[in-house]
């Protein structure tokens, strides 16, 4: 036992355990300035909100070192039952009768709230990795990546039913992880694609073109179906260089010949030719497969199917499944409405502060629009507003580069694992945090949506700050034992 530990104390990866100290200490004086209230400045009062944050740092510290002390193998034997566990946590929290700002997704206990998804992150990370790390697990096989998707997407979709999208959507980050394990790029192009497909067609969907019937965002959205479709009959298929030319060519020439059509002689939707246009691009592709016995065609024409149908259920999901809060926060990012005293106020109060904030900041508590309280959030989801503020552009770019640091010291750890489980779980991590600091600092900013995800290590919350913490002393851990 003793040879064990003195090999853990020389074998753990002490840089990445001095950055995660640093960012703590960042953080939490960001919660001090956040936090502080003019002629309080009690911070190690256990009542205020800096006292509460030291007191979870405290336990943080104390759960990374058990994390440390306890067996590697115990993450590898025990990750179903805990990811199990995990999921069973996540529906009971479903019906819980405790909702804190319109989320069912806290479960209280007395004076204590937690969060099962902060949780649920690492378990997922432990359950995806102990699958692939098989011996027999191939990701080209169709068996083992529907398996890894339901790993995914089962905590995700309990996690939406208790009303917290944006926890949700973290679980997104999952797909860089099986993107390094040799997943296609196909698969990403492919979700890249419907990013564009929902913003482009929310964004100009009530926006005619010139001839007064032509929905400008359906148009632009069929047109990129067809060229994405050529281009992936390029890429992914030998001696394809004629099918492409006659997919662009009719295709394209057919939607500008149709739209003259109706601007000049006589006026239609030219949607409904689009959708003809498309249906005979299927009915090519078909052809093709046919005809050359090249699997790849079938692929491209389920890409291109699940396109066009993933534009017109677009719609329906932005009208009928988003929240009416959810809505506005998009429509506000897309420039679609312009709502400052409502759902855009948030961000323009966070671009005041950190644009307040200048070069060098107005210093530790000083900042007015945090001070004020004029940011809503501004400990939690917006903390990093205060970083801007108090310390300026050089305290932000610091933080910034820190949090780059982190992740590419994770992304080294994760190299020289050697094992399958220790890499796949080391890219859980680093891609959970690097969804979140993106997230974060962008919605902040105003380049991303408000989703209320929070800044790893700096928002307020015992349950961020444990999650985060598990996360990384658990790969810690592993990266430990990487030798045996």
């Amino acid at each position: 036992m003793a040879y064990r530990k003195d090999s853990l104390w020389k074998t753990v990866d002490w840089w990445t355990i001095a950055l995660y100290m640093v960012l703590i200490v960042c953080g939490w004086f960001s919660v001090c300035g956040a936090s502080y209230d003019y002629g309080d400045p009690d911070f190690l009062n256990f009542t205020t909100r800096a006292g509460k944050q030291l007191m979870w740092i405290g336990c943080s510290l104390t759960l990374g070192f058990v994390l440390l002390m306890l067996e590697e193998r115990l993450y590898d034997t025990y990750a179903y039952l805990i990811y199990g566990i995990l999921l069973l946590l996540l529906f009971g929290t479903i019906f819980n009768p405790h909702e804190i700002k319109g989320s069912r997704s806290w479960i209280v206990l007395g004076p204590v709230s937690l969060q099962p998804a902060e949780f649920a992150k690492f378990a997922t990370a432990l359950a995806l990795a102990k699958y692939m790390g098989e011996y027999t697990f191939s990701i080209e096989r169709g068996r083992n990546m529907l398996v890894c998707l339901a790993i995914i997407l089962i905590p995700m979709v309990l996690i939406v039913c208790q009303k917290e999208t944006g926890s949700a959507l973290v679980y997104l980050s999952f797909f860089l992880v099986l993107y390094r394990e040799g997943m296609t790029g196909s698969i990403l192009f492919a979700g890249v694609c419907a990013i564009i497909y929902f913003i482009v067609g929310i964004r100009f969907s009530n926006e005619l073109m010139a001839d007064g019937l032509t929905s400008l965002g359906e148009f632009a959205v069929l047109g990129l179906i067809i060229l994405f479709s050529a281009l992936l009959v390029k890429a992914y298929c030998k001696n394809s260089d004629r099918a492409v030319v006659y997919i662009l060519s009719f295709g394209l020439g057919s939607m500008l010949l149709g739209w003259l059509f109706s601007l000049y002689v006589i006026p239609f939707d030219v949607v409904y030719l689009q959708g003809g246009v498309c249906a005979a691009l299927c009915i090519y592709l078909v052809y093709l497969f046919l005809h050359e016995r090249i699997r790849n065609y079938l692929y491209i024409l389920v890409f291109t199917i699940g396109s066009v149908g993933f534009l017109f259920s677009a719609d329906y999901v932005f009208n009928e499944v988003l929240e009416p809060h959810q809505q506005i926060r998009i429509k506000v990012l897309l420039g679609m409405e312009d709502d400052p005293t409502g759902a855009g106020y948030n961000v323009n109060q966070s671009k005041i502060a950190i644009g307040s904030g200048g070069f060098l900041g107005k210093g530790f508590l000083n900042g007015t629009q945090t001070k004020l309280k004029y940011v809503p959030e501004q400990d939690t989801d917006f903390i990093f507003c205060t970083v801007g503020e108090e310390k300026g552009f050089v305290g932000s770019t610091f933080v910034i580069l820190l949090f780059a640091s982190l992740i590419w010291r994770l992304i080294y750890l994760a190299e020289r694992q050697s094992t399958r489980f220790g890499r796949v779980y080391g890219y859980s991590v680093l891609s959970i945090f690097f969804f979140h600091l993106f997230v974060n600092v962008g919605m902040v900013l105003g380049l991303t949506p408000v989703i209320g995800i929070p800044l790893p290590f700096f928002s307020y919350g015992g349950s961020s700050l444990w999650g985060f913490t598990i996360l990384l002393f658990v790969f810690l851990r592993i990266d430990a034992a990487r030798e045996r």
